[in-house]
This record gives structure tokens, sequence and C-alpha cells, in this order.
């Protein structure tokens, strides 16, 4: 049986989201995230997502400020070192966001709970804490076997996972680097978690490249559902051995979603008014990009 390619463009993988979903990004806070295709979301105008994570940072704000979620359950929302998920603030502040607080250990549990298809995931230490009190999805229950008492967490339950990763081929193989970090530790859980995976990378490579390091395909094509070439798709997030975090942008970032009128012009500039990836790349400028550029020396 022939091989289907699963090489499409973003806004073709962007389709397959409809309102209502329940959204998981990859990456981990301000790092790897796929921002690309966070970006595609709010340029179709998507609506009332719930946005489920481990710790989320601009690419769940961006959303928030263009009005695409209505529910995020996560442990954190911020920009770390450059300030606060300001776009997020004020919709919770406005009471137009449903917000539901999980330790960040057990917010990665969660899809734990889904890659081994169990029906919650146990959890011992929550007592006296008042996530419990007011998150009303966590059950108590006694153990079984021990008496205990514990805590049944439900699963994470994303529709589609979206992740941005260096490179795959064209038929949904993803390959990691052989050094990684915690963002790609949960990229590799997020996508074993879900039925529906797509997969932004920094570049489209052969099959034949892929078979030359079996070890490092963390992501097999039968788990993959659509896959994107988009260069400096995680900007302004940084990418593992490839480039840094864009400061400036950041702080562009930052000082716009100070007010919802500064914000609109931001997502007029960078989404709205843009084409296409490739287009906001053009916006942000070629001698910047290389700026951000790094280069690793493995062994």
């Amino acid at each position: 049986m022939p091989r289907k390619s699963k090489l499409t463009n973003l806004s073709e993988a962007a389709a397959t989201i409809s309102d209502g979903m329940r959204i998981a990004f990859g990456g981990f806070a301000i790092y790897q995230r796929p921002m690309a295709l966070a970006r595609e979301l709010v340029r179709r105008g998507c609506r009332d997502l719930t946005v489920v994570g481990i710790v989320n940072s601009i690419e769940t704000d961006i959303l928030v400020g263009g009005g695409c979620i209505r529910r995020i359950e996560t442990s954190y929302m911020g920009l770390e070192k450059y300030g606060l998920a300001r776009n997020f603030r004020r919709a919770v502040e406005a009471g137009i966001l449903d917000i539901i607080d999980y330790p960040e250990l057990l917010a990665w549990d969660r899809f734990r709970a889904n890659q081994e298809n169990l029906p919650f995931w146990p959890c011992t230490f929550l007592g006296g804490s008042d996530v419990v009190t007011f998150n009303q999805d966590i059950i108590l229950f006694e153990c079984p076997i021990s008496k205990r008492k514990l805590w049944a967490v439900p699963p994470a339950d994303p529709d589609v996972v979206i992740v941005h990763a260096m490179i795959g081929d064209e038929f949904g193989n993803v390959a990691f680097p052989r050094r990684r970090l915690l963002p790609q530790s949960v990229d590799v859980t997020h996508t074993r978690s879900c039925d529906t995976v797509i997969v932004s990378v920094e570049k489209i490579v052969s099959t034949k490249e892929i078979r030359r390091h079996p070890e490092l395909t963390e992501v097999p094509a039968f788990r993959t559902t659509h896959i994107v070439e988009a260069p400096f798709g995680a900007h302004p997030t940084s990418m593992l051995g490839l480039y840094t975090a864009d400061d400036e942008h950041f702080d562009i970032y930052s000082k716009s979603s100070s007010n919802s009128d500064d914000f609109e012009n931001y997502l007029d500039k960078y989404i709205r008014n843009v084409e296409g990836h490739l287009h906001y790349l053009e916006k942000i400028g070629l001698p910047k990009l290389i700026k951000l550029r790094t280069v690793e020396m493995t062994s």
C-alpha cells in the first residue's frame, strides 16, 4: 500500500480546527512554541477554543487577544522574563475567560493519562490545596488497595495537538535533536496524547535523511495527520540549536498588548493584514532573523 504524503500548508492545516475544539500547543513557556500555526488560527478567526496545556505563554495570549479562546486549563500564563500576558489578564478581569488551574506536574500528567489511555490520573499530594477547592473536575476517592485518600485528575483530552519541530519528511516522520530539553519532551508527550497531530517544521527533508538516524524519530508518520514547512515557525520564541528568542519583538508585543487598542494595531500589522507566514517573516526582516541564528556544536 503506497504511503500518503501529509505535506500541506499552514492554511489547510489550520482549517481542520473547528470552533469549540480543545487545542494543545507544544513547546514550553517562551520556548519552541508553534507560533506560525497560532497566528494562522487568529487569521482564520477561530472562536470558543479551549487551550489545554502545561505552561502557556505568547501562543495562547495572542489567541486570547484575537478573541479565539473561551477557556484555558493550565498551570501558568505569562511571558516569563518579558512580563505579564496582558491580553490574558484583561480577559480574566473582564470575566470572559474560564480559567481552570492545575499544578504544573499534574498539567503534564493529564497528557500522560491520554497517552496511557487512562480515564484519570491518580494523585496523592493535593491534600490541603485550594486547587481542589476551585477545580471541580478533580475528584476525591479512596484507593481500593491502600485505602489512602487520592484525587482523580481528568485527562487533557485535546482534540488537536500542534507542535513545532526541527525537521520532518513529507509523510510526517518527525525527528528531534539528540540533545533535547524540556520543550522537546513536552512535544513528544503531547503527540502521544491525541489522534490529530499537526506538526510544523523548520525544514522538510527526504525520508532517506530521516532513515539515517531512526532513533531520533520520536513522532512516527502514523501519529502525524499534517506536516507543514515553516522556517522560523517558532518566532518570536526560541528554537533549540537554531535560533534564540527575539527580545526586540517580545518587547514590541509586551508594549502593544498593554491595552486593547494597541493590540488591535499589532494584530493588523503582524497577522490580519499579512498574507501568510512568509509575509510575516518579511515584516520581521531578514537581517533580524539572521542575527537570531545560533550554531550549536555537537560531538
